[in-house]
């Protein structure tokens, strides 16, 4: 019985140590096959850091890390590009010069690793003549990885001030994206939130996103298929029909979802448990909700329109778009309702959100003082 990779983000680790893998490589193909710049959303721990670790490792030509999987074959293993990944997924930064840090810290790293050497102290310039500079002296354009794009800002979403200093701090780092263009390969960003392209990234029109996708519906998370086939050893004994209405449910307009951390977790302690609702929920979400005394049971009959699925500014929030964004609700059903209008029904996605969500709504609705 292969162990289970929980908790593991790095391919290396999970390849060469033996853990039970479900192979997404084929969508390495597809992504760079279809396109340049790409934007992908999905809920905290749904397995996006391991997707951006797979594309840095069939960038850099490490085939060994592929056989028998989907790519392997598929690939020209000899074509090789420089790889730079920004990862905002440690710790906590409080303020814009902590952000500035973090980043000077990144460009640093890789100004290292690729000998190169800067002669600006700003960040934006530094960061454009890192993409630059690497370019330049291994003749390959650039791959840029970002994961957790948005982390910096979420983590800061309560208070006012502090998060637009943050925001401004990201979108001047992220603005060396689109003038970088010619020296850049494939450019995937990805996170949690969608803000919009004005809020951070301003000037990249061809930033493509693949967050409700059919094609890339898949790409994070587990379908059944995958499931079944890759987990059979750790299925034996247990209720499938259990397993799906605790764990299953989740859709981007595709095949349903399993929440990867719930399952790994569940087929380690054996037990029905809410592994993903206690790894960390928004405090910021609770609040906004207790605040506006968002009704529960509204909650399981939402109709929306595209426009609250998509992006939203920090003097804009919608409910419902944070709960779609964050995991707490999914896509039901969907329906052209005139041409170019579509009409979407969210719900809980399976019992272990809808049962700790409503619980923890209700404790924290209780405790708010009566009005006077």
């Amino acid at each position: 019985m292969k162990k289970l990779p929980v908790g593991i983000s790095n391919l290396r680790e999970i390849i060469g140590n033996g853990y039970a893998y479900v192979d997404k490589s084929m969508f390495v193909h597809d992504l760079e096959e279809t396109g340049k710049y790409y934007f992908l959303s999905r809920p905290r721990r749904f397995g996006k850091s391991l997707m951006v670790d797979t594309l840095k490792e069939a960038f850099e030509g490490n085939r060994s890390l592929f056989e028998g999987l989907w790519l392997e074959n598929r690939r020209d293993w000899e074509q090789v590009y420089p790889v730079i990944r920004v990862s905002f997924g440690q710790g906590i930064i409080g303020s814009r010069s902590e952000l500035e840090e973090k980043i000077a810290e990144i460009l640093y790293f890789y100004e290292q690793k690729f000998g190169v050497v800067s002669d600006f102290k700003s960040i934006s310039g530094r960061f454009a003549q890192l993409i630059e500079s690497v370019s330049i002296k291994y003749n390959q354009r650039v791959v840029l990885l970002v994961d957790e794009y948005d982390k910096p800002i979420l983590d800061n979403i309560i208070c006012r001030d502090r998060v637009e200093e943050i925001r401004d701090g990201l979108k001047n780092f992220y603005s060396v994206i689109k003038d970088s263009d010619a020296h850049l390969h494939f450019v995937f960003i990805t996170g949690v939130s969608k803000f919009s392209k004005v809020s951070l990234f301003s000037g990249l029109n061809n930033l493509v996103d693949i967050t409700l996708s059919p094609m890339f519906a898949t790409i994070c998370g587990l379908t059944e298929s995958e499931l079944v086939c890759v987990f059979e050893e750790h299925l034996k004994g247990k209720n499938l029909d259990d397993i799906r209405r605790w764990y299953n449910g989740y859709s981007w307009l595709g095949e349903r979802i399993y929440n990867p951390f719930s399952i790994l977790n569940f087929f380690r302690e054996g037990l029905f448990r809410n592994y993903w609702f206690e790894s960390g929920t928004p405090a910021f979400l609770l609040q906004l909700l207790t605040e506006r005394h968002y009704p529960i049971p509204a909650i399981e009959k939402l109709e929306v329109g595209a426009e609250l699925l998509g992006s939203f500014e920090l003097d804009n929030i919608f409910v419902e778009t944070l709960l779609f964004q964050t995991g707490y609700l999914t896509i039901t059903a969907h329906e052209e309702v005139l041409p170019g209008e579509v009409l979407y029904r969210l719900n809980y996605p399976n019992f272990e959100v809808k049962k700790s969500f409503t619980e923890y709504l209700l404790t924290c609705f209780t405790r708010q003082p009566a009005s006077p």
